[in-house]
């Protein structure tokens, strides 16, 4: 089986509370609990299977807000004043990641300011050492962080999967046109223990017909509407 490492997205305690995310107008993450449990089983099994496990962990840049996105800068001074102020301690536990799915000694924890796992990070050089070829992608959030890690994989030219079952977001709707986002760009989306299976042959993405495309409005009304 070609060498694969599993890539643990963001699982950080600041998804368990949810007074700083409704004062910035984000909805509780669906199916959480389900989806840690799912993460938590996935290390075991990679972990038994001496599959490496690198970890991100979100964080604010040095720079603060001078390294923002402009239109999420924006968006935070919109809503600061509903913030909630945090003591440091608080700060510092919702920064780390959640015991449930903590690093044990031989993974990797690295930290990143982005998105994308890839940016700003040593990521790259890591898993170019590691000899690298296939990566799974577990964790949150299926349309930010693991969409953008995701894309970012294909362009470095490693096989990319996600773990369907071990990833979740703000909602079904959003969870869905993620998987089928990536799906488009033969990104391999399936249960993990299908992905982990020793001589996975990662072919679905070619197999399946119109994979991850919703075909229903291709109909003989709609290709006569089509300009010549």
């Amino acid at each position: 089986m070609p060498s694969t490492v599993l890539l643990m997205m963001d699982l950080q305690n600041s998804y368990l509370v949810q007074d700083v995310r409704d004062a910035l107008g984000w909805p509780p993450i669906w199916r959480l609990h389900e989806v840690v449990t799912e993460c938590a089983t996935l290390l075991a099994a990679a972990r038994s299977a001496d599959v490496p496990v690198i970890y991100s962990r979100q964080t604010l840049s040095p720079a603060g807000q001078l390294a923002f996105n402009p239109r999420a800068a924006r968006h935070r001074r919109y809503r600061a004043s509903r913030v909630p102020h945090l003591r440091p301690e608080e700060k510092v536990w919702r920064s780390q990641l959640m015991d449930a799915v903590a690093p044990e000694s031989g993974d990797v924890v690295l930290e990143k300011t982005r998105h994308n796992f890839f940016a700003y990070t040593e990521l790259g050089p890591i898993l170019r050492s590691l000899g690298a070829q296939r990566l799974v992608v577990a964790g949150l959030q299926t349309n930010v962080c693991v969409e953008a890690t995701v894309r970012a994989g294909l362009e470095h030219n490693f096989e990319v999967a996600v773990a369907e079952d071990a990833v979740t977001t703000d909602g079904p709707a959003l969870h869905y046109a993620a998987l089928n986002s990536m799906r488009v760009l033969y990104v391999e989306v399936a249960p993990w223990r299908d992905l982990m299976e020793s001589g996975a042959a990662w072919d679905t993405a070619y197999t399946t017909p119109n994979y991850g495309r919703d075909t229903a409005y291709w109909d003989d009304t709609t290709v006569a509407a089509v300009p010549r």
